[in-house]
């Protein structure tokens, strides 16, 4: 089957000139369902997904600003946190105000919890797979020392010049990063990175959450000194499946999610890694259906 055919592209304005890339599929009058990417994807990595719940959801995936279709602004300053939310806010608004569920990976997470957080109305339940919750994240990043070597990479893609190394070779090195083994699938993320990799390493640049380096120790623990968790307190139900073989992010940031999430549920996937979507998309599909039904 041609997967293509089942998808509409739509496209939804944000602010100013930005505009956001929404591929959907699914009948008009079912529930929805917004999935939400993260570096180095575009909408497609949810296709295990999205052919899965088009049977009985209405499905929209979204490019981020800064990947493939959507705009992709080069001021690091266009990708400051209010900006990303105000963009999942506005898909929303865009789809009909409210959905089922959002279903989010990586930096597509990182700004759906904070979603979840401020803006609980707009969804009935949230489902996040290996994307650590913020203020476990910057906790792990002040105290852990095997996530601080872990979170290493994320120093490299701050770095001017990180865009084009990955570039180089017909992008080999981010499609080894990104575990890509089928040809098939190589030609559909290479179509996509070759518009630009800048947007999508500017979500490290932007971010204040990344481990210290030699210049700026003490960094991480003054950010975590300076959050505040009932701003990042999420009530909506949420299931968190997580890939344990993910070697970027630890297991370690899972502990003591209960006390930011009250109402979670947690998967793990055994051995999975970051990129379980794909490689366990069987147990990341029966997960979301019986979280969804319950």
């Amino acid at each position: 089957m041609d997967t293509q055919s089942l998808f509409v592209s739509r496209v939804c304005p944000v602010a100013g000139e930005v505009r956001l890339h929404v591929a959907a599929c699914g009948p008009l009058d079912a529930p929805p369902l917004l999935f939400v990417h993260g570096f180095p994807e575009f909408w497609y990595g949810w296709i295990h997904q999205l052919t899965e719940f088009a049977n009985n959801y209405r499905c929209y995936a979204i490019d981020l600003r800064g990947f493939n279709l959507s705009s992709q602004p080069q001021a690091v300053a266009a990708y400051k946190a209010p900006l990303l939310l105000d963009d999942l806010r506005a898909v929303i608004a865009h789809v009909g105000g409210r959905v089922k569920a959002v279903v989010a990976h990586d930096w597509g997470g990182a700004v759906a919890w904070s979603l979840a957080a401020q803006s609980p109305e707009l969804m009935e339940k949230f489902i996040v797979a290996n994307s650590p919750h913020t203020m476990c994240f910057a906790k792990a990043l002040a105290h852990d020392a095997a996530q601080i070597e872990a979170s290493q990479y994320m120093n490299w893609l701050r770095a001017e010049g990180s865009e084009a190394v990955l570039a180089e070779n017909n992008f080999q090195r981010l499609a080894a990063m990104a575990s890509l083994k089928a040809q098939d699938q190589r030609a559909r993320y290479r179509e996509c990175w070759s518009r630009g990799l800048t947007g999508g390493v500017n979500y490290y640049r932007a971010s204040p959450l990344r481990p210290d380096t030699d210049e700026t120790k003490g960094t991480a623990e003054k950010i975590l000194a300076a959050l505040k968790p009932e701003q990042f307190r999420v009530n909506v139900p949420t299931q968190i499946i997580w890939g344990t073989g993910d070697v970027a992010l630890r297991p370690v940031l899972l502990e003591d999610i209960e006390s930011h999430v009250p109402n979670v549920r947690i998967q793990e996937v055994e051995g999975a890694s970051h990129w379980l979507l794909r490689e366990n998309s069987r147990e990341v599909n029966r997960c979301i259906r019986e979280f969804l039904a319950a």
